[in-house]
């Protein structure tokens, strides 16, 4: 018996045995996740992919349409104007954020007493719940007593018509946004506490002063870091959608449609879903264009320290 199991143990211990083991083990115990992607994203996706040639009102069986919802999109005028509304939240609100993120970590980068309750008190409000923080600034705006535009007045600046002006209520929902550059703040301290002090001395002594320093030694060495923060923001202002709707519904006159907006009046208000799912592939391959465009542009601004 125990020269059997010896013989069995030194059976099991083989390469084979072992990768086929650890394959197992791995598979076991990633299988949630496989599970989850499977079941939650890519079984969506393909769905989406079929109600592209569908006309569906969720009530009735799908009808089979061909190209007409891209036909549709083509000369849809509200989809090319949500286009723009998310394009300009996007070009102005993502380089404002990561100015607001990287000068916060800039200065809680210092050696300064209370510095952990400080990065604490800055990183809050980025958990706020998005339904929450909707609300709180709502109120903010608010033309009658709002405090934004009160204390604009000391200023004798206003009233305001925050949300309820076309020229103004993008710019409001972009002020909002740089409530919850935390997560960023936190990858930029991140990238910052990693530049090589040696480099900062060296040019100190040099005679470089503090904005030479930032220019040629800090920005350089924290650029990946630059190109994670904007390639995430971008994708995430493509998806801008429970603020718009809590607060303005795409209000007024279409100035805050966004095109997640628009994607989910079409599919749960309008009971056009295979025009929705259209409009989702198209938020698809515009995302993955520009994350391809930004690290194609990036070869030619981003520094990785050893790389030739």
């Amino acid at each position: 018996m125990a020269t059997t199991l010896a013989v069995k143990s030194q059976v099991d211990v083989r390469p084979g045995a072992r990768r086929r083991r650890a394959l197992r083990d791995g598979l076991l115990y990633s299988s949630p996740l496989l599970l989850g992607i499977l079941i939650f994203w890519l079984g969506p996706m393909v769905y989406a992919l079929f109600l592209t040639s569908q006309d569906w009102n969720l009530i009735t069986s799908p009808r089979f349409v061909g190209f007409d919802n891209i036909r549709q999109a083509a000369h849809d005028a509200d989809l090319w104007k949500s286009l723009g509304v998310t394009a300009y939240y996007t070009f102005v609100g993502v380089p404002l954020q990561l100015v607001v993120a990287l000068s916060l970590a800039l200065m809680l980068n210092q050696k300064i007493r209370g510095l952990a309750l400080y990065r604490l008190m800055f990183y809050l409000p980025s958990i706020t719940p998005i339904v929450a923080s909707a609300v709180v600034f709502s109120q903010l705006f608010n033309t009658e007593f709002g405090v934004l535009n009160h204390v604009l007045g000391w200023f004798g600046i206003g009233p305001v018509n925050w949300l309820f002006d076309t020229k103004w209520a993008v710019p409001a929902l972009i002020l909002m946004s740089l409530w919850f550059v935390g997560p960023q703040m936190i990858i930029f301290l991140a990238g910052l506490q990693g530049v090589p002090q040696s480099l900062v001395e060296a040019a100190t002594i040099d005679g470089a002063n503090a904005w030479q320093r930032f220019r040629s030694i800090t920005v350089p060495m924290i650029s990946p870091t630059i190109l994670f923060n904007m390639v995430v923001g971008i994708i995430g202002s493509f998806q801008v959608f429970a603020q718009a709707l809590i607060m303005t519904n795409g209000g007024p006159e279409g100035a805050t449609r966004f095109l997640v907006l628009y994607i989910y009046q079409n599919g749960f208000q309008y009971f056009n879903m295979g025009y929705a799912a259209t409009l989702s592939w198209l938020l698809f391959f515009i995302v993955v264009a520009l994350t391809l465009l930004q690290f194609l542009v990036s070869r030619r601004w981003v520094y990785y320290e050893g790389a030739l």
